[in-house]
């Protein structure tokens, strides 16, 4: 039998890798030898650690600011012979990097993001990748746009710091000292985000609340929003607000969009594209997959279901693990899932789940593994 784990990463728990490394050490156990791992992600947490898996390269330690500006070590990912940067939002400007009570959707801003950008411009790079996703910040990108030479200016012509909190005074915006070398550098966003920039499905209103912004306030913030939207699409010359994605990491996705001409790519179609995914599920028996909680949102461009799909149409069995799985459904065959299987085990707590979720993927592998080999061997039997 020839399997492939392809595991996005557990949140909070474990990377991709590791959770690779977990379903290889369980199927070898079962005597299972014929195993490739391939780290997937889509377009947040992983998203580097994939592509270089995939293409080679190395992670480049850049000093950048975090949502708050406060300095930490970030990093992208750099491939030489393409002259190809990866840059997960995330590593400067996500969620990560702050506590809970330290969330502030006014001040937050995408700065750091911006710093990786012009890092690797001046690295050389001719080719960018920004995932989005996990971001803390609500700021359109206008921080993003501030590191790398935009200028946002109020009614008196005063120029203002790129925050969720200066949205509202935008009234005219300075292009003229962007930095040039970005008009000869291509940029892919990559993201399973499709929401719009403003509105009910907007940015504020979805992604918001999950970065402090209150519910009394999300009304007020979404106009703010709508305001920097009209300011930056008569600056130039196009409507992009409405197009699926500008919403993603609070709006970040609206200005690489807008004022970087970026182009709009699935972070799981991504990976699949330069990892050569196809070809190698046509060629297995078996596909193992997952993620930290399977649900409905999950079966909307993540990469967990970006396989499944492959795997349906080369009618290769796929299952799908989870730590925790919002279905009442054992499968979901539409969608490519054979099976859905939920790791837990025992009744323990979240953290402990999160603490264990390598020993709990391993154990669940295992098993199910095991049931499929007592299937065959049911089907061989006379008895």
């Amino acid at each position: 039998m020839r399997v492939i784990a392809a595991f996005d990463s557990f949140k909070g728990s474990m990377s991709s890798q590791r959770a690779n490394e977990a379903a290889e050490r369980a199927l070898r156990e079962a005597g299972i030898n014929k195993i490739e791992c391939i780290p997937i992600a889509d377009g947040g947490e992983g998203l580097t650690d994939a592509l270089l898996a995939s293409v080679g390269g190395e992670k480049i330690t850049v000093r950048a600011q975090d949502p708050l500006g406060r300095r930490i070590d970030a990093f992208y990912g750099w491939v030489e012979e393409e002259k190809l940067a990866i840059i997960e939002m995330a590593a400067a400007s996500g969620l990560p990097h702050l506590r809970a009570d330290e969330l502030n959707p006014y001040e937050a801003s995408t700065f750091g993001t911006g710093q990786l950008v012009q890092a690797a411009l001046d690295r050389g790079a001719r080719k960018i990748i920004i995932g989005l996703g996990g971001s803390a910040t609500v700021d359109g990108g206008t921080g993003c746009l501030e590191a790398l030479g935009i200028r946002f200016l109020d009614e008196q012509n005063k120029e203002l710091r790129g925050t969720g909190g200066s949205l509202h005074k935008i009234k005219a915006i300075d292009r003229t000292v962007l930095d040039p070398r970005l008009a000869e550098t291509e940029v892919v966003i990559a993201s399973d985000v499709t929401n719009p920039l403003t509105g009910r499905e907007g940015a504020v209103h979805i992604f918001g609340p999950q970065k402090g912004i209150k519910p009394d306030e999300l009304h007020t913030f979404d106009e703010a929003m709508q305001q920097y939207q009209r300011v930056a699409e008569a600056a130039m010359g196009m409507s992009t607000g409405n197009e699926p994605g500008t919403g993603a990491a609070g709006g970040l996705g609206f200005a690489l969009r807008t004022f970087l001409n970026g182009t709009f790519i699935s972070g799981a179609e991504l990976i699949i594209q330069l990892a050569n995914i196809e070809e190698k599920v046509q060629q297995a028996d078996l596909i193992l997959t997952g993620e930290g909680k399977f649900d409905t949102q999950s079966l909307f461009g993540k990469a967990p279901i970006g396989i499944c799909q492959l795997a349906k149409k080369h009618c290769v069995p796929a299952i799908v693990f989870a730590g925790k799985v919002e279905f009442e459904e054992m499968s979901i065959p539409s969608h490519g899932v054979s099976l859905l299987v939920p790791m837990v085990d025992s009744v323990i707590s979240l953290d402990e789940a999160m603490e264990n979720g390598a020993e709990l993927l391993s154990r669940a592998v295992k098993r199910t593994v095991t049931a499929i080999q007592i299937g065959e061997g049911l089907k061989k039997s006379k008895c």
